[in-house]
């Protein structure tokens, strides 16, 4: 595995930082105190290409490769002060633009992966109020009808769900069939029975809109099945292997960031006639998260190879989702520390870091489940 970078990629990625410092971070104190999804600048985000980066240019992508997208995505998270954008960004790339880049028909890839890549925003809806980590168990329903199928159901704590034009939605065809009777379809803004929720409040990645989607007798034509009938597992399977592979590229960009500002501030600060970065506790802090962004970009540039020679991805998405969100929410930690009483004062932007992090624990399937995943891929019963 060779993950030298050409010059072409620098460049590339240093386009996307400069284009984040410049475009992505006026306003983000106040956006993020108000819950307020940064709309202009996801459009801004998406008139750079961000959206298109990893797709066929037959699509409306830029045809990237899975490497070069991951690091362009990290030059994102690195450059932008606020982690709840490049999260959305993320989080629809690699669950409902993948999904429908890779089960879906020409004429649904025509149809919505273009608009996806040139901003329209899309959500992901499987977990439910009584289904989150045992997501197969779900309530909502598909019943066929002339023409296509009448869908009743919620979907809750689903990413960009308030301000979704386009959802991938996922329904049980034939309960008898459990897991394998499950179905997924493409619902969109504007269908009779299709509504969204408000923004729910929450700890952290607070310009990341989350909440509920609402299907009462909502009719989706046959055409936006996405798969066939009962495919809906192998669908969910394959958009959570990408989704918890790359989800968390752009804050390993925002490790680098953290790692940068500590050791210019543990030089700066001058605490017993010496800089504390002559004190053991904090330079062993800025050594373990040099560490941790590291071994976070090697499980990450791991899973990009093997997606790259299309070999097996679950263990290693596994991995990189649990070490790579455990290892921010760690360093985020050190970060706070490493700047004192300044680090837990909102207005530094410091103890922010800590806040986005503890979702990573959950979504996407949690540490726990990560680990069930690895055990359970290493033989144990």
């Amino acid at each position: 595995m060779d993950f030298s970078w050409t010059s072409e990629q620098n460049h590339l990625r240093n386009e996307v930082i400069e284009f984040a410092q410049k475009e992505l971070n006026k306003g983000v104190p106040e956006d993020e105190q108000k819950n307020i999804f940064p709309r202009e600048k996801w459009k801004k985000c998406a008139d750079l290409g961000v959206l298109s980066w990893p797709f066929e240019k037959e699509f409306g992508g830029k045809g990237f490769d899975i490497l070069t997208t991951v690091y362009l995505l990290e030059g994102l998270g690195y450059g932008s002060n606020d982690n709840g954008l490049p999260f959305s960004l993320n989080s629809q790339l690699w669950s409902t633009m993948a999904a429908i880049n890779k089960f879906g028909n020409k004429h649904q890839k025509e149809k919505f992966l273009k608009r996806l890549c040139i901003g329209a925003i899309g959500a992901f809806g499987i977990t439910e109020l009584d289904s989150g980590s045992d997501c197969y168990n779900m309530s909502t329903t598909a019943v066929k009808k002339e023409g296509g199928y009448l869908l009743n159901g919620e979907k809750h704590y689903i990413t960009l769900a308030p301000e979704c034009e386009i959802a991938v939605v996922f329904a049980s065809t034939n309960q008898k069939l459990g897991k394998w009777g499950i179905t997924a379809f493409i619902v969109e803004r504007g269908m009779e029975g299709f509504t969204t929720s408000k923004v729910r409040d929450k700890v952290g990645m607070r310009t990341t809109p989350m909440g509920n989607l609402y299907l009462k007798n909502c009719f989706v034509p046959e055409e936006n099945r996405l798969g066939k009938e009962g495919s809906g597992l192998s669908l969910f399977a394959s958009a959570m292997e990408s989704e918890r592979g790359y989800i968390f590229a752009s804050q390993i960009g925002r490790l680098e960031k953290q790692l940068e500002i500590s050791i210019a501030y543990a030089n700066e600060r001058k605490a017993f006639g010496s800089s504390i970065g002559s004190f053991q506790s904090i330079s062993n802090r800025i050594a373990n998260m040099k560490l941790r962004l590291e071994t976070s970009k090697m499980h990450l540039y791991k899973v990009a190879y093997l997606d790259s020679i299309n070999a097996p991805l679950i263990s290693e998405a596994a991995m990189a989702k649990l070490y790579i969100s455990e290892a921010f929410v760690e360093s985020s930690l050190d970060f706070i520390r490493i700047h004192g009483a300044k680090g837990i004062v909102t207005e530094y932007e410091i103890e922010r870091d800590l806040r986005d992090g503890l979702g990573g624990l959950i979504y996407s399937g949690t540490s726990d489940i990560q680990r069930n995943i690895i055990a359970k891929l290493e033989g144990v019963l």
